[in-house]
This record gives C-alpha cells, structure tokens and sequence, in this order.
C-alpha cells in the first residue's frame, strides 16, 4: 500500500531534508521511524537505525528551512502496518502515526497518515507549494521567542515597494537568475503568487506559491527584494534580473530560518495519475531573452 504522510518540522538543526551521509537530515529521520514502526529489522552487523522504509518528498528544503505542510509518500507491506499497531484500539494507521510520534525526534512532528488514492505521487502529483518568509523589520516586532523562524532586518521596508517589485516576477519565466543551477535540470517555473503583507503581529510576510521551485529559489527572490523594500535599489532592479538569466553576484539570498514550507496542494483523486506524468514531462526551455526590450 502506498501511505500519504503530512507532517511538520523545525528546519533549525538539520542540514536540510535529503539524506547526507554522516549529517541530520529530516528524510533520514522519517525514513530511520518507519523502519522502527513497521519492525523492519536489519543484520546483526548492520550500525543501529540503518534500516530505512524509502519516502518522496513533495518539496526538498535547504537546511535551516521549516515545514508546516510537508507531504511525503512510502510504499509499504499492509500486513506490516496492520501488524504494528498491535493491541492498540485505534485503527492502524491512527495507530501508525502515535508510533512515530514516539520514536521521532521533538522537532519532527506526523501530523496524519492515511492510504493514498490510486495515482498519488507526492513529488509528481503536486499542483502547486505555498510558502511564507516572515521577517521583523521594526524593533517593536522582535521577539526573541520567534527568532528561529522570523529573519531579524536592521531597516524598516516599504510593503508597498515590495509588491510593487514583485509584479513583474508573477507568471511562466526563466528563472536561472535565482536558482543555483544543476547539471540537467531546467529553471524555467511558473510563479502564481508572490504577495507581501503588514502581518498583525506588525512584520513583514512573504507569501510565494508556484508549480514548484528551484534550488534556493525562495531565498534567492526573498533576498532581492528585500533590498528593494528597504530603498536600496528601484523596484524594477527585480525584473531586469529576472530577464537577464544569470545570476549576479551581488544579489544576497535570504537566510534559510525565515522560510517555511506551509502547503502543499494535489488536484481531485482521478486526476493524480495525469498531474505526475505532467509534471515529470521536461519543461520546454524559453527563447532567450531579448534584455533591450524586455528590462526597458
């Protein structure tokens, strides 16, 4: 059977979620659980937690970023499942998700598991990821209680200015300029929302939601425009970035700790199968850019 798992976790002290050998990550965590829940034993030669039930990811996050929303599939024996919740009244899976609890480090939280529907990938099937960058820009706003997920920022900005510069990053674009590049993969994204609001508590929030994002991506745009918004550079320094393709060496990405992965979103059950073979269709790469016209 193939499990759909939601869950949470604070990115603070792992090098990111995909597995590294010889560092934290949160996958080897997740994977290291299931492996414990499920009674998946291992050699007695084998070094202690090695044993690992394979999980995919909707999102990959850099180290230092948090997740809310992450979604995550595995694919499983029933019987093991149905195996482990041994005397426990609750339904199994119920039961599953009280089992990693207990085994999971403090700061990696299973909110629900729960059998996926025919076609789900939780990679593939994704239509879009949301996520929020949260920042204090005024002393009244710090709080050293939040300081793990909200980015300090020396200078007051201008939300106004920030949505303004946002505008034009909105829509089906190249974006190598913001994206650390990797060997085959193609940059090119369609960006839904980048939207920037006075939170109540009285900082400033970034929301940004695509079909999904590149290496670093997040940052990478969090980070230009916050130099907009404090009135070091003109709202349309973002867009003649965007145009140009390459990434500069004077655009700064945003610290990871500001950045949380807050949802994910998957289309009704019988379109799942259509969205993955979709999404694993290569992006058709852009012409190149005519930078005389189109940063004007």
């Amino acid at each position: 059977m193939r499990l759909r798992i939601d869950l949470a976790y604070d990115g603070t002290d792992f090098r990111g979620w995909a597995t590294q050998p010889g560092l934290r990550t949160v996958q080897h965590h997740v994977e290291s659980a299931l492996a414990v829940a499920l009674r998946i034993g291992v050699r007695h030669d084998d070094p202690p937690g090695s044993a690992r039930v394979p999980v995919v990811c909707a999102g990959r996050t850099d180290a230092g970023v948090h997740a809310r929303g992450q979604v995550v599939h595995a694919d499983v024996d029933e019987e093991r499942v149905l195996a482990s919740a041994g005397r426990s009244p609750a339904p199994p899976l119920e039961a599953l998700v009280r089992r990693l609890n207990g085994i999971l480090p403090p700061d990696v939280v299973v909110r629900r598991v729960v059998r996926a529907p025919d076609g789900f990938d939780a990679r593939f099937s994704a239509t879009w990821r949301r996520y929020v960058y949260r920042v204090a820009d005024r002393p009244e706003t710090l709080d050293p209680l939040t300081r793990r997920e909200v980015l300090a920022w020396p200078r007051p900005l201008d939300v106004d200015l920030l949505r303004s510069a946002s505008t034009h990053l909105v829509g089906h674009h190249d974006f190598a300029s913001f994206c650390k590049r990797r060997e085959g993969a193609t940059t090119v994204r369609t960006l839904l929302d980048l939207d920037w609001r006075r939170a109540p508590a009285g900082g400033v929030e970034a929301t940004v939601r695509a079909d999904a994002f590149c290496h670093s991506m997040v940052r990478a745009l969090v980070g230009c425009l916050l130099v907009v918004g404090e009135g070091r550079r003109p709202p349309e320094w973002p867009a003649q970035l965007l145009h140009a393709r390459e990434r500069p060496s004077q655009a700064a990405v945003a610290p990871a700790h500001g950045l949380t992965l807050e949802e994910v979103a998957y289309p009704d059950d019988h379109e799942l199968a259509l969205r993955a073979d979709q999404t694993r269709a290569r992006r058709a790469e852009l012409p190149p850019s005519d930078t005389s016209e189109e940063t004007a």
